[in-house]
């Protein structure tokens, strides 16, 4: 990345869950987001999170990783944030916007960076690993150096000119941990939306229903063909197991029957 781009860099912020406890937490990748602003030490890093006044305890979590303030875009409870987010950052103008890859609460899409970059006319690069200075020669445009994971574990080095939004890969460098004296210094500002931009209420989020996520249950195999009464047999009845019972077996007969399985099943030649 050039020193252009390093001056000004932004990072949006959400509220996690545990998977666990439900409790509210700094979301993962949000975090990986953070800490990769952290070690670029731009001039000015604006860390932002719109959502209700409610969600400032559970966003001390990003202070403790070193931040001393974070912007709260006060919205009420279940409006669409990707209007005001862009209004806000249209009057911050950075160079740089880093987000995490996916919301871990709420609607969860992932679309959030591409609308903003579609708002901002800026480019997005999604599932970014790393950002390092540019191999590319010095130009009076602001060019950033990225590594991208693809799959397999496979990476890709790019150079971007212009305004970016990245989204961070879970592969990146983690989080460091959130330290209890810096989270409570810092300090949340919050800030009512814009008098320009109302902020509407998210249908698509109002009309979903929420309940615990459960396993889904597994299809049963149906044996095609045949009457009613075998496919009814197929699927009802429980086929029991091929082994041979060895009752206090002297050491050659269990090798002896082990190994007679091992080439009934085609495991030796």
């Amino acid at each position: 990345m050039t020193e252009a781009a390093m001056l000004d860099v932004a990072v949006l912020l959400s509220i996690g869950r545990h998977p666990v406890s439900g409790r509210a937490r700094r979301a993962a990748t949000d975090a990986q987001a953070l800490e990769m602003a952290l070690a670029l030490r731009p001039k000015r890093l604006t860390a932002i999170h719109a959502g209700p006044a409610a969600d400032a305890e559970a966003l001390r979590d990003y202070l403790g990783m070193g931040l001393k303030r974070l912007t709260l875009l006060v919205l009420p409870e279940g409006s669409d944030p990707v209007e005001p987010v862009i209004a806000h950052l249209r009057r911050l103008a950075p160079s740089l916007v880093l987000t995490g890859r996916q919301a871990e609460n709420g609607e969860g899409s992932g679309m959030l960076p591409y609308l903003i970059a579609r708002g901002l006319e800026a480019a997005v690069v999604a599932d970014v690993v790393r950002i390092g200075p540019s191999d590319a020669p010095a130009s009076s445009v602001s060019m950033t150096g990225l590594v991208q994971a693809l799959p397999r574990g496979q990476r890709r080095a790019l150079t971007v000119t212009g305004r970016l939004i990245a989204t961070v890969h879970p592969s990146a460098p983690p989080a460091r941990a959130s330290a209890f004296g810096p989270a409570r210094r810092g300090v949340i500002e919050p800030m009512a939306e814009p008098g320009t931009v109302e902020a509407t209420a998210d249908l698509f989020l109002s009309e979903c229903e929420h309940r615990p996520w459960r396993p889904k249950p597994k299809l049963m195999r149906v044996k095609r063909g045949g009457s009613a009464l075998d496919r009814l047999k197929a699927a009802t009845e429980s086929k029991s197991g091929k082994g041979q019972l060895l009752v206090n077996p002297t050491p050659e007969a269990g090798a002896l029957a082990i190994y007679d399985s091992l080439v009934e099943q085609g495991m030796l030649p």
